[in-house]
């Protein structure tokens, strides 16, 4: 008797087709050096890290994650409220609450799991809940948990916001949004949402991922940039960023309210029921705060280098389809299209010693394939000018009209 076929058997074929549809993805990389990676096995200049400062290699950073494991060790041993909230994560927690001028933060082992757990501790069914349409992954994940009542509003446009707002009849509402987008790289007029969270008493959830560490004086963020911390400080913001990027390290963090934070510390089913981040990536990241602090030559190089691409790329790009977004952070969307066309980019550039990797749907809408330019500190204007001349030449490539036959 021959066997029913099983659904597991379809696997092959679906993998197939992510290959037609150029969407299959996987590499394996090692850090070369500053702004280089080793890209299965080969050396190329990288533009695709969220290392916006440079520090994720920094022998400071090194030193302290080697003494905080010879004094915690390396696992933390348990979740945060059973054995696994050491005294370097507390230390942590309040180094971060300072540097980013608000009352409270709470340290969490990953960004992802940040956002899916801290939503559904916030708002539940019956709730509203309103998400910018470009949002990250992770909030948009953490809203279908809560199983409130989304509301889906086009990217940045506050009169759709407003409406959907006035339009709620319900008590509880959370307005959640990027600080920086993280595929376009422009900022969130957090100031005009703060003002519509207070007319229509909603809470306002920031994700400020790629603006943590760049934007705001020494680096504080983009609450700070807008000058939203210390005392005009509004008790209806969630400050949430991650620290796998400008800061270097890994785990994520969310600050506010003394109340907000401590409600998040018992309800958060992402922090109650995981295993506590180690302790020496808490005591590493206090070096971290302490150089992007300090050493604010980093970003002002950093500043400089977004300056350079973008008017090398406005030059070149002048004849080309390829569109550069409006962005002035280090995330420089070249917009291609076609999935196959951005790949062949991808690898017009990796033939010339640079990783620049497409991104492609579901990440970004159908038809925006693009290179999604991520500037560091640790690149110099050499480098950026190398990257300006290569697709300068792609640029060229692709507009030559095809020889009669």
């Amino acid at each position: 008797m021959t066997a029913a076929p099983s659904w597991i058997d379809e696997f092959p074929e679906r993998i197939a087709a992510l290959d037609q549809s150029h969407l299959r993805r996987r590499r394996v990389v090692a850090p070369a050096g500053g702004a280089r990676l080793q890209v299965d096995g080969q050396t190329l200049l990288a533009f695709c890290s969220n290392d916006y400062l440079g520090l994720a290699g920094h022998p400071a950073l090194a030193d302290a994650a080697c003494a905080g494991a010879r004094a915690y060790g390396v696992g933390s041993g348990g979740s945060p409220l059973v054995s696994g909230h050491s005294a370097a994560n507390a230390a942590l927690e309040q180094a971060l609450a300072a540097y980013v001028q608000l009352p409270r933060a709470l340290y969490f082992y990953a960004g992802y799991a940040t956002n899916i757990g801290i939503v559904p501790a916030l708002v539940g069914e019956g709730d509203a809940l309103f998400s910018d349409a470009l949002n990250h992954a992770c909030l948009i994940d953490g809203a279908r948990l809560s199983r409130a009542t989304v509301h889906r509003y086009a990217h940045a446009d506050l009169a759709a916001l407003e409406a959907a707002l006035a339009g709620s009849p319900a008590r509880r509402k959370l307005v959640m949004t990027d600080a920086v987008f993280s595929m376009d790289g422009d900022v969130a007029d957090i100031p005009a949402l703060l003002a519509l969270c207070e007319r229509y008493d909603a809470l306002l959830l920031i994700d400020d991922a790629h603006g943590f560490g760049v934007l705001g004086p020494q680096g504080r963020g983009t609450l700070a940039h807008f000058g939203l911390t210390g005392a005009q400080a509004s008790r209806r913001v969630l400050y949430m960023a991650t620290l796998g990027k400008a800061a270097g390290v890994a785990g994520a963090f969310v600050a506010g309210d003394d109340a907000l934070v401590e409600w998040l510390l018992q309800k958060t089913r992402s922090y109650i029921f995981a295993t506590a981040a180690p302790p020496l990536l808490a005591h590493a990241l206090r070096a971290s705060l302490q150089l992007m602090e300090t050493e604010q030559w980093r970003r002002d190089h950093l500043q400089r280098l977004i300056t350079r691409l973008r008017s090398g790329l406005t030059d070149c790009l002048r004849d080309s389809s390829w569109q550069l977004g409006a962005s002035q952070t280090a995330i420089q969307a070249l917009v291609i299209g076609p999935n196959d066309e951005a790949l062949a980019v991808m690898d017009g550039l990796r033939e010339r010693g640079l990783w620049v990797p497409a991104i492609r749907p579901p990440t970004v809408p159908a038809g925006t394939a693009r290179l999604r330019i991520a500037l560091s500190a640790a690149h110099t204007e050499d480098d950026v000018d190398r990257l300006v001349q290569a697709l300068a030449a792609l640029a060229e490539l692709a507009v030559q009209p095809v020889p009669a036959t």
